[in-house]
């Protein structure tokens, strides 16, 4: 009789903890940056529904995430440079989502970095991932870390430290499905994805990957045929989440990917554009075997549509209304693709936009695709650029890198130094 009481005890503070429209992973509760079940602010300004804002220290690019009335977000603090001669403390810090205060801030290693980064990125690049109850945190290589809602570290793993292309660095963010957390390690050396329980860190399940470094994140992709994991480098591959059994696989030929796939019901949404090529792909939901396209193919039964001329850069696809946006990472440009066909409906350059980092999100039918200046262009989709506003924040000495998250009515928006909450309530 006692246990039963401790059980439904427990699973009533649960319960108080996690909503449906919790943003517990980068890009949201299905990996798309599809914002539902809520009601936010469509504009905002520096005067204008802006909550509050905190100051972060340190530097990272990893998203907000949300589970109740706290915020976590992830930095690094360097006591020099940034680089490996200088020592760094990682930090994994909680804020109210109420007043912006800083309810914990917990120190998860202090050391050098064991390997170098690029300028553009960080040390803390990788968004950190939640159940409701325990928050996990990876670093890179610098190792895995979870910890409970109240900042009580619960267990930590070294998962290793391999080279990655040119020392540019880590970026792809762990993801939650039934009790696993996933990571997708790609790197110059010894490539793997491993399934870990949760709650106890204990590895599940680990498949090598012939694939050198991608920054991109693994998802979780919800269709009508089945759940799957799914993973994006030179070769796109589908797995079963529960024991890593390979489901399909697709040639995409255009290896160090930074960008995170996006799915729908049907389709799934997977490419690259940078130095090792360009290729992007639709491909249905209920592939299996090796679906790759033959030489002069550029669609299939699996696969319903291919191009070689373009793909996502930094920014990850979002697919709305039949269309795919995708925001460009060098000169503010944006491009608009038929979901069903692949063919291009406007290639557009912002005006005065900064180059697109953070992954663009949706909402009540519109478009938000954010710039690295503060920018958040709002678009209406259809045949032609359709500009609704522009929502500004200007920040000296700012950028704004890391992907938005939002829950409760509050988008959560991230630069170098602050956390913004833009909430019209």
């Amino acid at each position: 009789m006692k246990k039963s009481c401790l059980l439904f005890l427990s699973l009533g503070l649960l319960s108080n903890q996690v909503k449906a429209d919790d943003w517990r992973q980068f890009r949201g509760p299905s990996s798309n940056g599809v914002v539902q079940n809520m009601k936010l602010p469509e504009e905002w300004g520096t005067d204008t529904n802006i909550k509050w804002k905190a100051a972060v220290p340190g530097e990272g690019w990893s998203a907000p995430i949300v589970v109740g009335q706290k915020v976590f977000i992830t930095t690094a603090v360097s006591s020099g440079q940034k680089n490996k001669d200088s020592d760094h403390t990682w930090q994994v810090i909680c804020l109210d989502a109420a007043t912006g205060k800083t309810l914990w801030s917990k120190e998860a290693i202090k050391s050098k970095p064991r390997l170098g980064t690029h300028r553009d990125n960080t040390y803390a690049s990788e968004t950190p991932v939640t159940d409701g109850s325990h928050i996990v945190v990876y670093f890179g290589m610098m190792g895995l870390f979870c910890y409970d809602l109240d900042g009580k570290e619960l267990w930590e793993k070294d998962l290793g430290n391999f080279p990655m292309q040119n020392e540019w660095g880590t970026s792809s963010s762990p993801i939650i499905h039934d009790g696993l957390l996933f990571l997708q390690i790609d790197n110059e050396q010894q490539s793997f994805i491993a399934a870990f329980d949760v709650a106890t860190g204990e590895e599940k399940w680990r498949k090598d990957r012939e694939e050198a470094s991608n920054w991109g994140s693994p998802i979780v992709w919800k269709n009508s045929s089945r759940t799957e994991l799914i993973t994006a480098g030179r070769t796109i591959r589908s797995y079963n989440p529960a024991d890593g059994t390979l489901l399909w696989q697709a040639s995409l030929n255009a290896g160090g990917v930074s960008s995170t796939p996006s799915g729908n019901n049907e389709l799934l949404i997977v490419g690259n554009q940078g130095r090792q090529g360009a290729g992007m792909m639709a491909i249905r939901a209920g592939a299996k075997g090796d679906i790759s396209l033959n030489d002069g193919e550029t669609a299939n039964s699996n696969i319903l549509w291919s191009t070689k001329e373009f793909g996502p850069q930094r920014a990850s696809p979002i697919v709305i209304d039949g269309q795919v946006f995708l925001p460009s990472g060098r000169d503010g440009q944006l491009s608009c693709v038929d979901a069903k066909t692949g063919s291009k409906l406007y290639q557009s350059r912002l005006p005065d936009a900064g180059a697109f980092w953070a992954s663009p999100w949706s909402y009540n039918g519109l478009v938000y695709c954010p710039d690295e200046k503060g920018n958040t262009f709002v678009l209406k989709p259809g045949a032609k650029l359709d500009i609704v506003r522009v929502n500004k924040l200007p920040e000296p000495d700012a950028r704004y890198w890391a992907t938005s998250g939002a829950s409760d009515g509050t988008l959560f928006i991230r630069s170098t130094n602050t956390v913004y909450a833009v909430s019209a309530k």
